[in-house]
């Protein structure tokens, strides 16, 4: 076996220097006593984010589309149901795994830096809290004036904690001038994220002091929900495709300038889109999508066969759909910009955006990495990730389909449709939730069976050779 000092190399230098002078025997167990204690972490934001995203979020989702059904209208939902929905998905489940990857991707935190590991256990605490008082005000009504407000304020103190952790991080090695075009994405979605969440925390109290309801007016969330969207979560999924999709496909070299354009181009749609310029934003969303799968390089002929060891083989295959999603969601866009007389077709945009592009690559993308990433487990059931995948995507294309032709007039009969649309939804979902604990109850973890992990690319290096 590898002694710890010869194994410690970059992210773990800050540990190595904080362990000088003790046994390489005490330095090798203290590291995996560590690592296993970041894999608890980690474990614990995943959970927490598979109970928003089945329950708070799915359910929620599927009782607003049954009622709109019902009554053959969206307008006579609540429109703070709604929100709800979307606000437990997009901070309750994306934003907890978020930040639980974040923490976990640190160096400093696998040093002897008990603060900011008890900052991060704090921080877990805060937006936890922040996101279930947001939800359940909004549902349940009781004394949403107090409780909205409250509910920003944590889940904004929590986002700056997160931050005050990562930016007390320093490269151990000198940095190579300028920064790769994948990590401009990540810092492009990061101050998304931030502005997303200060957003929602200044909705919250001016709805609270001004609003008839918890439900933000609907011209706001307008221009909220393309913050979100294209500010925050389509960034950042470009900027771990170009850091990532060319191992576990076997892409082609990034198109480094290319991405640069796409991501300056649909920060342009971003602030138009806030401005009020959404007919404009649309088009130059259709722009950056196309320009982000050229540099992506996604849908062209691999270089390298795929890495589907310990994943259904069906991986590529969906990675590329998701992409595919991603584009019809932004020409939707255009067309809801044009043609929307009932939400139909901006409703379809926004499904296709966030259930087909970022579900999809978060249901593909999560069951290659988390099984690794929680103490080198591997994935419980490869059949199960290939059921939940084809089940939601055939849920979405239903869904996004149909929404059009039933909120628009143009087919009566597809109102009937668009409640199996959820259930199937709600059942691929379910599946990827059951995998992932499964995998982390289920299967056991491998750490004791390596050498001292050295951080986030090892990682992911071993997992592909496992």
């Amino acid at each position: 076996m590898e002694t710890a000092t010869e194994t410690l190399t970059g992210s773990e230098t800050g540990a190595q220097n904080s362990n000088h002078g003790k046994s390489a025997e005490e330095v090798f167990r203290m590291t995996r006593a560590r690592e296993l204690a970041l894999s608890r972490l980690l474990m614990a934001y995943i959970t927490t984010g598979l109970l928003f995203m089945l329950f708070p979020g799915t359910l929620l989702g599927v009782w607003n589309l049954l009622q709109i059904c019902g009554r053959e209208s969206a307008g006579l939902v609540s429109p703070a149901w709604l929100q709800a929905h979307g606000h437990a998905q997009v901070f309750g489940w994306i934003g907890s795994f978020l930040l639980g990857i974040g923490f976990y991707s640190i160096p400093k935190l696998r040093g002897e830096a008990t603060q900011a590991v008890r900052a991060a256990w704090i921080c877990w605490g805060l937006w936890t809290a922040g996101a279930a008082l947001r939800w359940g005000a909004t549902v349940y009504l009781w004394q949403w004036r107090l409780l909205l407000p409250l509910s920003g304020i944590l889940e904004l103190s929590a986002v700056l904690i997160f931050y005050r952790v990562i930016s007390q991080h320093r490269p151990q090695h000198p940095a190579k001038p300028g920064l790769d075009p994948w990590v401009w994405a990540v810092l492009t979605a990061t101050i998304g994220f931030l502005a997303v969440v200060g957003t929602n925390t200044a909705g919250n109290f001016y709805v609270s002091l001004r609003g008839d309801s918890p439900a933000f007016p609907h011209r706001f969330d307008q221009r909220y929900l393309a913050l979100m969207g294209w500010g925050f979560l389509v960034p950042f999924v470009w900027g771990f495709s170009a850091k990532w999709l060319r191992v576990f496909l076997g892409l082609k070299s990034l198109g480094t300038g290319v991405l640069a354009s796409a991501l300056a181009v649909n920060g342009m749609g971003v602030v138009l889109a806030v401005a009020g310029q959404l007919a404009l934003a649309t088009w130059l969303f259709v722009a950056s999508t196309t320009l982000a799968i050229v540099a992506i390089r996604v849908f062209e002929p691999s270089d390298q066969p795929a890495k589907t060891k310990g994943v259904h083989a069906s991986f590529p295959f969906f990675v590329r759909v998701a992409y595919g999603w991603l584009l019809v969601a932004a020409f939707l866009g255009v067309g809801a910009s044009i043609w929307d007389t009932s939400g139909g077709i901006w409703g379809a945009s926004r499904h296709a955006l966030t259930v087909g592009f970022i579900s999809v690559m978060v249901l593909s993308i999560g069951q290659r990495i988390l099984p690794a990433f929680a103490g080198m487990r591997l994935l419980w059931s490869t059949k199960l990730m290939f059921v939940g995948l084809l089940l939601l995507n055939i849920g979405c294309a239903l869904r996004v389909s149909c929404e059009v032709l039933a909120y628009q007039g143009y087919a009566g009969w597809a109102w009937s449709v668009l409640p199996g649309s959820a259930l199937l939804e709600l059942a691929g979902l379910t599946a990827f939730a059951v995998n992932i604990l499964a995998t982390f109850i289920l299967q056991p973890s491998h750490v004791a069976n390596q050498p001292v992990v050295l951080g986030i690319p090892e990682l992911l290096a071993e997992g592909v050779r496992r």
